[in-house]
């Protein structure tokens, strides 16, 4: 068995990536199960994604605690301690990061497996316009890693899971060419062979008391302590020679990350937006750009 934990923030469609590799591995004749993890996480927020793959039936439920590749959507995960995105690498053959450039990322996180890397977000944005839909670069990504599953079955699995949530054909056929891209670019993992392991064991679950286990809120007024800022992956940046001081910006934020100055100068609160680029949406006169997201370690 090979089992896959992505790993991602809401919005990136890490649920959709694990659905398309569990997909294309059924239509290659293989055993898979596929299931994200997530509670009321709003966009941006840590969420994680498993797929497990083999050729007889799987018995095993669960999380998976012990994976043999590690896909992860989003280099600032890994400052995030609560994601624990590198739990279990020990067992890992591979650890696949959405990034340009390793450029020192194992040796500053202690990434022990082989680190292979691409820029999804910068190849979905050529194609798309958008940083965030990054499902079919991700599957693309596992699936080629996994040696198990060929280009004809991801880009069948591809179009069958975005029928299902009512993409177009146009935006279809642009997540197929997203993916065959990743899939020419990335090699195949040579797995170890203790990841190859008999179905029929039961994942172990443990369960917490419910402040640890639960999304419980115990102090007043902490909300301005988390750093959101680091969920973005885009970058709202205001041309201020265009803006009219309207304000919908401002009243549009759902984060209340946008702040009126003297006069009505509209100023982002980059430690808390999250990025979700409706402040751009709602502008008449299109004076918020949309900046990829980088940050140098």
């Amino acid at each position: 068995m090979i089992r896959i934990r992505f790993h991602g923030r809401g919005g990136h469609g890490v649920k959709t990536a694990g659905r398309i590799v569990g997909t294309a591995a059924f239509l290659a004749g293989y055993q898979v199960q596929d299931s994200p993890v997530y509670g009321a996480e709003r966009r941006g927020a840590a969420v994680a994604s498993y797929a497990r793959i083999d050729q007889s039936p799987i018995l095993e439920r669960g999380l998976i605690e012990s994976p043999d590749l590690i896909v992860i959507a989003d280099e600032t995960l890994l400052d995030d301690r609560a994601a624990a995105v590198l739990a279990g690498q020990e067992s890992a053959s591979a650890v696949f990061v959405n990034v340009g450039s390793e450029a020192g990322l194992a040796k500053k996180y202690n990434i022990l497996p082989p680190l292979l890397t691409f820029d999804i977000t910068a190849r979905t944005r050529e194609f798309l316009g958008t940083a965030s839909a990054l499902s079919a670069g991700l599957g693309a990504a596992a699936a080629k890693l996994t040696g198990l599953i060929g280009p004809n079955e991801l880009v069948e699995a591809i179009r069958e899971e975005l029928r299902q949530l009512h993409a177009t054909d146009e935006v279809i056929d642009k997540n197929v060419e997203i993916a065959k891209a990743v899939f020419a670019a990335l090699p195949t993992v040579q797995f170890k062979p203790a990841a190859i392991q008999a179905a029929g064991q039961i994942q172990p679950v443990g369960y917490d008391e419910a402040v640890v286990g639960t999304a419980s809120i115990v102090a007043a007024g902490n909300a301005a302590q988390r750093n959101t800022g680091t969920w973005r992956v885009e970058r709202p940046e205001i041309d201020y020679d265009v803006c009219t001081r309207c304000g919908l910006c401002f009243l549009g934020c759902p984060e209340g990350a946008i702040a009126l100055e003297k006069g009505g100068l509209p100023v982002i609160d980059y430690d808390h937006c999250k990025g979700c680029m409706i402040c751009a949406q709602l502008c008449p006169l299109q004076g918020i750009g949309r900046t990829k997201e980088v940050r140098s370690w």
